[in-house]
């Protein structure tokens, strides 16, 4: 199975994300450049994060992105289904009934064993992805940090947090 660069790079805006204070925002930019790529492939990404309900976004000159929900209500299969969509990675067309002389229909009464066999590695994958959630990965990062990355962090924030106009 292959995922897409999208799926990466959508898991980890979406921790980026989480360490922003409750009215911090990033820009698309921003984000694209914390990770060396490119800010229209992410914005896709951004959007359809944005239409799952994992992040939420400000529009506007002092917009940006944030989440829309808690990084221990988020698992990894949120993010991958909204970036790859529901469909299950493998997708049987049947071909052992076509070919030069096909067998009668009787021979394909039971489903197909490879078919079963794909769906149940499908149902083990998705469940090792629901189990695991952003907060779940921020806390391996912070028990392994010497320091190094929560400064990286912090320092890459200060010079990119966005907070929007407030209300009048």
């Amino acid at each position: 199975m292959k995922l897409g660069d999208g799926v990466e790079q959508a898991i980890h805006c979406v921790t980026v994300l989480a360490a922003l204070p409750e009215d911090g925002l990033l820009s698309a930019a921003s984000l694209a450049g914390l990770h060396g790529v490119s800010t229209s492939y992410l914005l896709k990404h951004l959007q359809v994060l944005s239409g799952a309900g994992i992040v939420g976004t400000v529009p506007g000159p002092r917009g940006g992105y944030r989440l829309a929900r808690q990084p221990g209500d988020i698992s990894l299969l949120d993010i991958v289904l909204a970036v790859e969509g529901p469909e299950p990675a493998f997708r049987c067309k049947e071909i052992r009934q076509n070919g030069p002389d096909p067998l009668p229909q009787k021979y394909f009464a039971a489903p197909c064993q490879i078919n079963a066999a794909m769906l149940r590695a499908e149902r083990a994958y998705r469940s090792e992805l629901r189990g695991v959630t952003i907060q779940d990965l921020i806390d391996q990062v912070q028990a392994a940090d010497d320091g190094a990355i929560a400064a990286r962090g912090c320092a890459f924030l200060a010079g990119h947090l966005r907070q929007p106009k407030p209300s009048s």
